[in-house]
């Protein structure tokens, strides 16, 4: 494998996004990658000073995604970003990505997919043509002990699944900041650049997400129950939906900004005819697996702890006792998605490990979920069925 580091080119994660930080500290992790261009802010201004405070050099700091795009599609290959990072707004999803694909370079995504259902059918398609790489930074499953609990679903050490329990409390939204000059809280609630819904687009798509990664089970009916708890609220603050899977199993998604006082403990829950098991994020390192009529197991994380399946150990960058938590997470997807495509570029076929990240399909079927669950908020019938 290549020994250069990818080039990666940013678009958004300018001032005030605490989620651009994330992205640069999880994509520089592994060595693997670096930052080479950008355009950071809608804002020409504000994109030159975030280049220059991340000591881009001056000709690949850009104003809009089209001169990125553009202009480095016109450097000789190895001098242009290898992929782009898109961390825009959801309204501003669709559009420098297709451009970006058309254009021939790879694409890193922050969720939801798109805007709109219909949108995210469109990417779909490009992707599909173009033959480039794509990863969804849905983060939870980057957690090694995430995956650990997808191995032992697949494995059949549950036996079969009844039963996924999954929530998402957060309480940041307690309130009516978005009138307080709040930028993060200001688009999620504004339906013309969050999109149809508001903490099912933000934090409910994850939960779906790492419902249908852990069972290894697919959506098949869904019933939801949506509310704007802040008085003059546009979107969703709040919301729950009951769930049906493939294979019979029923479940249960809770998804809150309202939940005042909590942080983010995400939390996951699947029993199955044999065992349970369940995760959560403010304990990341841990998972739990309940027999009947036995102590519970605690599985811990850390790295060649023999126990633990491949894919866990490969997402590992520490000795047991070592805590490892969100930004780690997410680098396991630009690692994952980066050995990917130093592999397609040296023409060799990535391990299976590697492929473990999420993708067009993820970001599809997210966006089918957050469809149906506004349409059966609406509807008095609720129960819908999920189609992509």
């Amino acid at each position: 494998m290549g020994n250069k580091k990818l080039k990666m080119g940013m678009i958004g994660g300018g001032p005030g996004s605490f989620i651009g930080g994330i992205h640069r500290n999880a994509a520089a992790l592994d060595g693997l990658i670096e930052l080479t261009a950008g355009t950071f802010s809608s804002q020409p201004e504000k994109s030159i000073q975030m280049g220059k405070e991340l000591h881009l050099q001056q000709d690949r700091i850009y104003a809009d995604y089209d001169e990125l795009l553009e202009k480095e599609s016109l450097l000789p290959e190895e001098e242009r970003i290898d992929f782009v990072c898109i961390i825009t707004p959801n309204h501003l999803h669709l559009d420098p990505a297709v451009k970006a694909l058309k254009r021939g370079f790879h694409v890193v995504l922050d969720k939801p997919m798109t805007l709109n259902l219909d949108e995210a059918r469109e990417l779909d398609k490009v992707i599909g043509e173009s033959g480039l790489l794509f990863c969804l930074t849905h983060t939870y499953t980057g957690y090694p002990m995430v995956k650990e609990a997808k191995q032992l679903v697949s494995r059949g050490v549950l036996g079969e699944i009844r039963k996924i329990y999954v929530e998402y409390p957060q309480g940041w939204l307690w309130k009516k900041v978005e009138d307080e000059d709040n930028k993060q809280a200001a688009w999620r609630t504004d339906p013309s650049k969050s999109g149809i819904a508001g903490s099912m687009a933000d934090i409910g798509v994850h939960a779906f997400n790492l419902a249908e990664y852990v069972s290894g089970l697919k959506i098949t009916r869904l019933c939801a129950d949506l509310n704007r708890t802040v008085a003059g609220r546009q979107l969703d603050d709040d919301g729950s939906v009951l769930l049906k899977f493939d294979n019979g199993a029923t479940g249960v998604l809770i998804a809150s900004q309202v939940a005042t006082g909590a942080d983010n403990n995400l939390t996951i829950k699947v029993f199955g005819d044999k065992a349970g098991l369940e995760w959560q994020q403010e304990d990341p390192n841990q998972l739990r697996v309940m027999y009947p009529e036995q102590p519970r197991q605690i599985y811990r994380a850390g790295a060649n702890v023999p126990y633990l399946s491949s894919l866990a150990r490969e997402n590992f960058r520490t000795p047991a006792g070592h805590p490892e938590g969100f930004i780690e997470a997410f680098a396991n997807h630009y690692r994952n998605f980066a050995r990917c495509l130093k592999a397609k570029k040296d023409g060799v076929d990535p391990k299976a490990e590697w492929l473990d990240f999420p993708g067009a399909e993820d970001g599809l079927r997210g966006m089918a979920f957050l469809h149906y669950v506004v349409e059966s908020d609406k509807s008095q019938t609720k129960w819908t069925d999920f189609r992509v």
